[in-house]
């Protein structure tokens, strides 16, 4: 019971998981335990990690596990929270992606022991009067109690239809499968409990909703996702997984160790009490990559990702980096001089101007081994000048 609860952030009920244990153990049958992803992307992260790794201690269990693939719902487009709606997708763009992800839950869970479903089974031959009723069940009070809806109608921000849909849609699922426990992250706890409310208005048995934390990503501020840019996927290469995992923040250790790491929990206390009495951080970091590339890869591959990152980053001194050569010319910079925060969104077109802020303005970034904390600093262009940015990028320009 205790393991189940482990890294558990809410449950509601909050005495759920022992109430349903019970039920199950009276009516002699295995829980019935549902994932609901929506392929708006084709790359499973450490985020989804969190959930997939709770998943699988219910699967070592006996649970049925059943991951509902949202091939009618991503056709909708999920609200963001993010004060904006995310565009739907095509049915080739989601029949292509969830492929993708079926592929990757091997990397945690049995797949052959997991019963994988698509919504567009039964959404897709709803009829409009069944449609309707379903949407009666509802009320649109209920619906605007969701924090992002509201802020949106707050703000007199538009909100689409389809969005306010879109949650019973996510709840109807869970009455198709009979589900008695939806997982998910903090942030899918209304929809969630959605699968509650319309499981109660069918007559069922309701289901308990536990949500997992959301796992911050390799820029230390935003929720891990493909979106921003920041995460580390589960089918990323070993080096560049390793690498990642050594560029989070420091503050963000304490999180890794107890959601990322598979340490015992024995291990993740030792480590906590080093840090406490002075160990140097980067220690604890180079285990926790090390741990990383072993969970997703195996022990060989994750020693040997550990050797190259030391011997390319950490027994070099800044000289000795390698550096990628970027022209003057190539910049496309008329001036002589350019401000710190403009040359490295050049040298990093990829990376938001905000987190480029954050990363100067954090002691990231240097120009000819010193060190550049301020933003709006001016940098003369000239050739042979060496740029780090970051733990990973060096440049020199040519």
């Amino acid at each position: 019971m205790e393991a189940l609860k482990e890294n558990v952030e809410i449950f509601l009920p909050e005495n759920g998981l022992e109430q349903k244990l019970e039920q199950a153990e009276r009516e002699n049958r295995k829980l019935v335990i549902k994932l609901g992803f929506d392929p708006t992307a084709p790359d499973l992260h450490l985020g989804h990690a969190i959930v997939l790794k709770k998943l699988k201690q219910f699967q070592d269990l006996g649970h049925r596990i059943v991951i509902v693939i949202g091939s009618f719902t991503a056709r909708i487009g999920d609200p963001t929270g993010k004060n904006k709606s995310r565009p739907p997708l095509t049915k080739e763009d989601v029949a292509a992606n969830a492929q993708t992800y079926v592929n990757q839950l091997s990397k945690i869970l049995d797949v052959d022991r997991c019963e994988i479903v698509y919504n567009s089974q039964w959404l897709d031959s709803l009829q409009l009067s069944e449609m309707i009723q379903l949407l009666s069940k509802v009320t649109v009070a209920q619906i605007m109690h969701r924090t992002d809806f509201s802020k949106r109608f707050q703000e007199n921000t538009p909100i689409a239809m389809h969005e306010l849909i879109y949650p019973i849609m996510q709840g109807f699922d869970s009455v198709k499968i009979q589900a008695d426990i939806e997982m998910g992250g903090t942030d899918q706890l209304f929809n969630c409990t959605m699968g509650r409310q319309l499981q109660e208005t069918e007559g069922m048995s309701s289901q308990i909703v536990m949500c997992m934390p959301l796992l911050r990503g390799t820029d230390g501020h935003e929720k891990m996702s493909k979106s921003l840019n920041n995460i580390i996927g589960l089918t990323d290469e070993p080096n560049e997984m390793f690498g990642k995992v050594m560029s989070i923040p420091d503050a963000l250790l304490p999180d890794y160790l107890q959601l990322v790491a598979d340490f015992s929990q024995a291990e993740k206390q030792e480590w906590q009490n080093r840090l406490a009495q002075g160990e140097n951080p980067m220690a604890l970091k180079k285990a926790i990559a090390s741990n990383v590339v072993r969970q997703y890869h195996n022990e060989k591959v994750a020693a040997k990702a550990t050797e190259f990152f030391e011997q390319r980053f950490q027994n070099k001194s800044f000289q000795e980096k390698n550096f990628t050569p970027v022209s003057l010319d190539d910049l496309g910079c008329d001036e002589s001089e350019i401000a710190m925060i403009d040359l490295c969104k050049l040298l990093l077109p990829q990376e938001s101007k905000a987190n480029i802020r954050r990363l100067i303005e954090g002691g990231g970034v240097t120009v000819n081994d010193e060190k550049v904390a301020v933003a709006l600093m001016k940098v003369e262009l000239k050739t042979a000048t060496k740029i780090r940015l970051g733990k990973r990028h060096y440049f020199e320009l040519m």
